[in-house]
């Protein structure tokens, strides 16, 4: 109530003003107060806002305060249409990443690898699986391990082993591994800068595009991460710092500090962007004046042709009342002189680099946030880079069992118009930045949180061909025993074979479909699982299914292979296609017309097996192309067509939580611990059946988003009302499985036997 009246007051405010543009006498009177009147800052009128705001029943001090937070910047939303908008912010674009890492090799070192990989892929492109090999060469046929393998251990006489030694693929793991050598080898990335300084080692890793993705990692000459975390006012750090490091952001003291706040563990450091000349004067006011516990001390700097500024990203509780946490830091960047010499950071030299022909480019996407409050580090961004919300994850959308979290992604709205998907692809205009937060004291989310701080999760990048990129990444680690490797998703994911599924797609009888999958399973081609065999053929899918049954039951039983994606794709990509994305391990949603693909790899720099970690993503967006009815014209392509994998979000946490479970069942079956084994195997099957519960829920929220989305355009507001409802109700169904098997989780893990 109180709230109404205080709004009652300010649209009494914009009526008078209106009337006053009618009475010329007092027009003068009025425009001279009215900037006065509008001086004060956004932040300074939301907690006007949040003064008037009746107290609500909330569980907790920081519901209460999330819940505030929201409300006022709904409030804001509500009347800013009255009066004149707050001055425009900064604008920022994708730049780069900085890790920082326990160490790094020479340059030399790198380079000798980078010149063994261009001779491996020359006599490599006869083995690639065919997606993964250069341009050209066709979809057909899967890669030749043994003989690339083969031309492999061959080009050691040549080049010998440099970074990668003499491994055994069968040996391969994802800890302990050089995130650099992970890049050139896995992605066919390449070293493109290099900055040594007294302390101190860098290298800028790009793809062949240089305005895509660049990664920049630092590490100590001498000291991991691990050492350089030493509390210790003489750390050895400091004893053996002789040299000046010449520029701030390489300076030992950084990595001290992130290591202090990260539990000693290599990391995502730094988010870095670029902003136009002003930029960074202007981002450091708002700083200033609203969150001034963030800065870094000495900021901005200024070197020749460009000035940085570096804020800390999060606040350690809720925002302004906590200190800042000094892990995570956003760098901002403004080039002064684009004829410096530089390259993406000031103090990097640009070295040369040749990419081989079965490298992709790749950009940037999004890079992803795990944090306390997710509201704090919403508000921090709003208020000083103007980002806002875009779209919202709830519980239910990414619960895995017990594990529960709340994700937003938020960003800027540079107004590009983006005219074709070329341009969709490279553009680094559009940021995005999601942010995860937990909600129950298990999962990965909580644990990452616990184990080594607030911090980057993931780094999402873009590409033009994913089943590409990915069958080359699995091609060169079987190959070379180097590179990447991706989270295992879950057959049942794509499709599988029961008898009643058949039945529905064949149009046939449940007694004849039963016999035909029983007669499937006899002949090897159906497992247990109902999951078909990827490789089976016609032929051998004809000969074990009773005689002269239809031949549309043959193309059922292979479309079973992907039979979910089919259910969305249907006829619009190859069966081939098809099978690429499943053998690889790729995830795809549709939003409308668009469509996103996506994969995770497993955890980057780990240090040991088990041990929290962030990892990368790669998404490749198709972006429908509309035609606009008035003028015939192309309508412009939405920045992050496809969205964020509404049905793939639950897929990944479901997948992470799969694939610890499934390790530590192949731990306890190793040491003989059957009864533990067993448990372990509950855990996975009951992820499994949570997500083939879940999909088809998952699928009706997000057509009902997209639904909602094209009538408000349009203009429908009971079309949108209708679909807004359906989208509730999905959530809410959600809602219901994620309890269930929240339960479960906890009747199992209630009943664990000892050691698990």
């Amino acid at each position: 109530l109180k709230f109404s009246v205080w709004l009652n007051f300010r649209r009494r405010d914009a009526l008078l003003f209106g009337l006053a543009m009618r009475r010329g006498s007092r027009l003068l009177l009025l425009f001279a107060f009215f900037p006065i009147f509008w001086s004060w800052s956004r932040s300074a009128f939301i907690r006007r806002a949040s003064h008037h705001l009746p107290a609500l029943s909330r569980p907790n001090a920081k519901a209460a305060s999330q819940g505030s937070s929201r409300a006022a910047r709904a409030a804001f939303s509500l009347v800013s249409g009255l009066m004149p908008a707050a001055p425009s912010m900064a604008s920022v674009r994708f730049s780069h990443v900085h890790i920082y890492a326990d160490a790094l090799k020479e340059l030399e070192e790198y380079k000798k690898l980078e010149n063994k990989l261009n001779a491996f892929s020359e006599e490599a492109a006869a083995h690639l699986g065919g997606s993964a090999a250069a341009p050209g060469r066709g979809e057909e046929g899967g890669a030749d391990v043994a003989a690339g393998r083969s031309s492999w251990l061959g080009l050691a006489a040549a080049h010998g082993d440099p970074c990668t030694g003499r491994r055994d693929p069968a040996d391969w793991k994802g800890s302990q591994q050089d995130v650099v050598e992970q890049m050139l080898v896995g992605l066919g990335w390449r070293v493109t800068g290099f900055c040594q300084t007294g302390s101190t080692r860098s290298v800028a890793v790009t793809s062949k595009d240089d305005s895509g993705v660049r990664f920049v990692v630092t590490a100590h000459n001498k000291l991991s991460m691990s050492d350089l975390g030493a509390s210790d006012s003489a750390s050895p750090a400091k004893k053996q710092k002789a040299v000046p490091d010449g520029v701030d952001h390489f300076d030992t003291a950084h990595l001290e500090r992130f290591s202090r706040h990260r539990a000693g563990r290599e990391g995502v450091a730094v988010l870095g962007f670029l902003t136009d000349v002003g930029g960074v004067d202007a981002i450091h006011a708002k700083y200033a004046e609203l969150h001034p516990k963030l800065l870094l001390p000495g900021m901005p700097k200024t070197y020749e042709g460009a000035r940085v500024l570096e804020v800390f990203a999060y606040y350690k509780g809720e925002k302004c009342t906590s200190d800042a946490d000094c892990g995570t830091v956003l760098r901002f960047m403004e080039v002064t002189d684009p004829q410096a010499d530089f390259w993406v950071l000031p103090g990097v030299q640009k070295t040369e680099a040749t990419f081989d022909a079965t490298s992709l480019p790749a950009y940037c996407d999004h890079w992803v946030s795990n944090v306390i409050s997710r509201e704090g580090f919403l508000d921090t961004l709003n208020d000083t880079l103007g980002f806002t919300p875009k779209v919202d994850f709830n519980a239910g959308v990414v619960a895995a069992g017990e594990a529960q979290i709340e994700s937003t992604v938020t960003g800027n709205a540079p107004g590009t118009l983006i005219g074709d998907a070329d341009v969709a692809l490279r553009d680094q205009s559009q940021v995005y930045l999601p942010i995860n937060n937990a909600l129950s004291e298990v999962g990965h989310v909580h644990l990452y949180v616990k184990e080594i701080g607030q911090g980057i999760q993931h780094i999402a990048s873009r590409v033009e061909d994913l089943p590409r990129l990915v069958q080359r990444a699995n091609d060169y680690r079987k190959m070379t025993g180097a590179g990447l490797s991706f989270l295992s998703i879950p057959r049942s994911y794509y499709g599988s074979l029961t008898a009643k599924r058949l039945s529905q797609d064949a149009n046939i009888e449940l007694s004849l479909a039963e016999h035909c999958v029983s007669a499937l399973r006899e002949a090897g081609i159906v497992d247990t699982s109902d999951i078909v065999s990827l490789d089976v053929t016609r032929e051998q899918v004809t000969a074990a299914l009773p005689k002269d049954v239809d031949g549309s039951i043959v193309e059922c039983v292979m479309r079973a292979r992907y039979g979910n994606l089919y259910a969305l794709l249907r006829d619009h990509i190859s069966e081939t296609t098809y099978l690429r994305i499943v053998r690889n391990n790729i995830l795809v949603d549709v939003q409308g017309d668009d469509l996103l693909m996506q994969i995770f790899t497993s955890t980057v720099l780990q240090r040991k097996a088990g041990d929290e970690a962030p990892f990368l993503e790669f998404i490749q967006r198709v972006c429908s192309e509309k035609i606009d009815p008035a003028t015939g014209a192309p309508k412009p392509m939405k920045p992050g067509c496809g969205g964020f994998g509404i049905r793939n979000f639950l897929t990944l946490f479901l997948s992470i939580e799969v694939s610890k479970a499934t390790k530590a069942r192949a731990d306890a079956e190793g040491a003989g611990k059957a009864e533990v084994a067993a448990y372990y195997k509950k855990m996975v099957d009951a992820f499994t059946t949570q997500l083939e519960e879940s999909n088809p829920v998952l699928t009706a929220i997000s057509d009902a988003m997209t639904a909602e989305g094209e009538a408000l355009a349009r203009g429908d507001a009971a079309e949108a009302t209708r679909q807004g409802a359906e989208k509730a109700k999905g959530n809410a169904d959600l809602q219901t499985i994620s309890a269930k098997y929240k339960a479960i989780m906890k009747q199992l893990r209630e009943s664990a036997p000892v050691g698990a």
